[in-house]
């Protein structure tokens, strides 16, 4: 175990203040993530160093897949993440491993130094922290994140940006992109479906969008999330921050303790219908899908996603009419 950061005691208990849940945590008790306990008086994380290599949770994986479309296309990222998540959402895709108990005794330790030189190794351009919620394992994120960026390595935070303020202003200088999952438009999706709150994650959008590359996803559900209502509402908030930020709607599948039938490919073509008249990078995901990026005055393709991706911009402009693509490639 490894003393915890952003916490404060409270009459023999711990009040974590690293997310929006605030627990207070009493003695040999854990928070709602399963990852922080109160041992001694202290709170403690029991996820430093915990990987899941040994399950196969680190994977070099296309920059794409996280994902992030314009943060050095066709690169390669280290990603890696520990059991634990501080959202419950009914339809996780990786809630084997978000929703399991992390071990208190560790018998596979991963220095984040090991972390950076594994990335080296492999020649990616970034590590991302994923899989379940980076939040959690902040302090594993933070160290690592530090010794990658001297070693001119990218750190990715692929989140549900259900973090509080300050935890989030620490780390974002440490940070080069964020995607980040914004589940629905709606207090009540969060609170029934993800057992969380949508104005945090509102909040840390606003923030994070002004200090480091950020690029938002979407999971359509039908009849929870899919209304035109909702789509709207959220791409006038994303639109409001910028109509370049790039806004990814992915399709659901029933996962874990959701039966809903799959997303229709309908629904995510007038999304993408909706989100262009205000947005100039919609991309659809977990379908096949031309994935291409245009550029917003000429139409021309400067960057085409196939098998392999093609970048056709000079100086990050487009080469027709030389407008500026915000698409970082060097």
């Amino acid at each position: 175990m490894r003393e915890a950061l952003f916490y404060k005691k409270e009459d023999g208990k711990t009040r974590c203040l690293l997310c929006p849940h605030v627990c207070l945590i009493a003695q040999n008790e854990r928070g709602k993530c399963k990852t922080r306990i109160n041992f001694g008086g202290k709170l403690n994380t029991l996820v430093y160093g915990e990987s899941e290599s040994e399950r196969h949770y680190f994977h070099v994986d296309p920059i794409e897949k996280k994902p992030l479309y314009h943060f050095y296309p066709g690169s390669y990222s280290l990603s890696f993440g520990t059991p634990g998540c501080n959202l419950f959402c009914e339809n996780c895709q990786n809630y084997t491993l978000s929703q399991s108990m992390p071990s208190d005794i560790k018998d596979h330790f991963l220095k984040p130094e090991k972390i950076v030189e594994l990335a080296k190794s492999y020649d990616c351009k970034s590590i991302s922290y994923t899989y379940t919620e980076p939040t959690v394992f902040y302090e594993y994120l933070v160290d690592t994140s530090k010794i990658a960026k001297d070693e001119r390595i990218k750190n990715v935070w692929v989140t549900n940006g259900f973090i509080n303020p300050n935890p989030l202003k620490e780390v974002l200088p440490f940070i080069d992109a964020m995607n980040i999952d914004l589940k629905s438009f709606s207090e009540d999706f969060y609170k029934n479906v993800c057992g969380g709150r949508l104005r945090p994650v509102l909040e840390t959008i606003k923030t994070a969008a002004k200090a480091t590359h950020v690029e938002i996803t979407n999971l359509l559900i039908p009849t929870l999330n899919d209304s035109e209502e909702e789509i709207n509402n959220l791409v006038n908030f994303v639109s409001g921050l910028g109509d370049d930020i790039p806004l990814h709607f992915s399709a659901y599948r029933p996962m874990y303790k959701m039966n809903i039938e799959p997303t229709p490919i309908s629904t995510l073509y007038r999304a993408k219908e909706i989100a262009e008249k205000k947005l100039k990078y919609v991309y659809l995901g977990n379908v096949t899908s031309n994935n291409n990026t245009l550029c917003p005055v000429c139409k021309n393709t400067v960057v085409k996603r196939n098998y392999k991706v093609k970048i056709s911009l000079i100086d990050e402009k487009c080469p027709i009419c030389n407008t500026k693509i915000p698409i970082k490639i060097n």
